[in-house]
């Protein structure tokens, strides 16, 4: 089945039926080795794109599902409570294809939809780190052509994505930033590391370089100068909204597992289960308010967006922050609440302890965003200067 059939528009209910089959049978099932081993989860991802959910925000016209941005964050969501590099991939895919999206790339809009087309950013680099709007790689004219030189620090999917969204310096535009459509098998492109993380270990975030690389100039996506604008604009709304996602998939899956330990594990001196104490009873209510906290966030801030309300921007800006500080304590209380019995590795917590961890230094990192939220209730721009 190809990723334009079978399912209708807007997060449909086959799209949804096939997401829980494939997280029930592929995803649940493969989580602990992936992270066991740090390898790829591509029976997953291909499952994925056969049953249309890599095409589900591709818009119907280039033959794609036509879902929105809250459809999206539905399925990360769902992916994050059973493997959070599985989720990964699939939130780093989401935001590529919201560039594509933006720059009106047909051709590659249709191929995603219509295969297994897999792709990814590639923003971060090792000169600016994690001030993605700040990238150090060069883009040179050469005739109808232009040359891409850089070292990316991080790449999501890095080898097994078959393409990217490039950020370089402009060509010749003004602005910070330019961005480029650059399939994965062009020559001198090049995987430059290995990934062996603390969590999210099967997501393949590995530095690549770029060595002379030739792109055809039709390569660019919007305008040369223009791409901060449109990462800003398209980008990292999705970015932002969808790893927050993520972070509740997480929360609702440690909730659970600590939920469910608690009842099964008794206290013989006392004849009680653990539930029936209320220490650990009150851990579990702390949890879950912070989950559904953190829900009401992304909620209200896809329905601002839905809506075009003005307070939409600042609650995008406040929602990965917001999320990403909520998903680490809560894994950290449910470490602390099941005890001894959630540092093996059985029980599933300390995976997601890890995974925990990392939302939090991804660009823009919390501390950034913290710092653009400050700005935008204070009148500022997000960022000075030209940078």
């Amino acid at each position: 089945m190809s990723a334009s059939e079978d399912q209708t528009v807007n997060g449909d209910q086959t799209v949804n039926e096939n997401l829980t089959r494939i997280v029930a049978e592929i995803v649940a099932p493969e989580a602990a080795e992936i992270d066991r081993s740090a390898s790829f989860p591509r029976k997953a991802i291909d499952a994925l794109a056969d049953a249309g959910v890599l095409a589900l925000t591709v818009p119907a016209e280039f033959g794609g599902g036509g879902g929105s941005l809250r459809d999206a964050a539905r399925v990360v969501r769902t992916l994050a409570g059973a493997c959070g590099s599985t989720a990964m991939v699939v939130m780093m895919h989401y935001s590529a294809v919201a560039a594509l999206v933006a720059a009106g790339r047909a051709a590659e809009l249709r191929e995603i939809a219509s295969s297994r087309h897999l792709s990814t950013l590639a923003f971060s680099e090792a000169g600016s780190r994690s001030h993605f709007w700040a990238p150090m790689s060069s883009a040179t004219a050469d005739g109808d052509q232009v040359v891409l030189t850089a070292r990316k620090s991080w790449v999501t999917s890095a080898g097994q994505a078959d393409s990217l969204v490039w950020s370089s310096r402009p060509v010749t535009g003004d602005g910070p930033m330019t961005l480029w459509f650059v399939p994965a098998d062009t020559p001198g492109l090049s995987v430059a590391g290995k990934f062996d993380g603390l969590g999210l270990r099967g997501n393949n975030s590995t530095p690549m370089a770029a060595d002379q690389v030739r792109v055809p100039s039709s390569a660019l996506l919007g305008t040369d100068g223009g791409g901060l604008d449109l990462a800003l604009s398209a980008v990292l709304p999705v970015f932002l909204l969808l790893n927050a996602s993520a972070g509740i998939g997480l929360m609702e899956a440690v909730t659970t597992k600590t939920i469910a330990h608690l009842g099964r594990t008794r206290l013989e001196h006392l004849g009680r289960s653990l539930a029936e104490q209320p220490e650990p009873r009150a851990a579990v209510a702390r949890m879950r308010i912070d989950t559904d906290r953190t829900a009401a966030l992304v909620d209200a801030a896809l329905s601002a967006i839905e809506e075009g309300r003005p307070e939409a921007q600042l609650l995008v800006l406040e929602v990965k922050a917001a999320a990403d500080e909520s998903a680490a304590a809560t894994a950290d209380l449910a470490m602390l609440t099941c005890g001894g019995s959630a540092f093996r590795k059985e029980l599933g917590l300390e995976r997601r302890f890890r995974d925990s961890r990392a939302a939090r230094v991804m660009a823009p990192t919390t501390a950034a965003l913290h710092d653009f939220v400050g700005r935008a209730l204070t009148g500022l721009p997000l960022l000075d200067g030209p940078a």
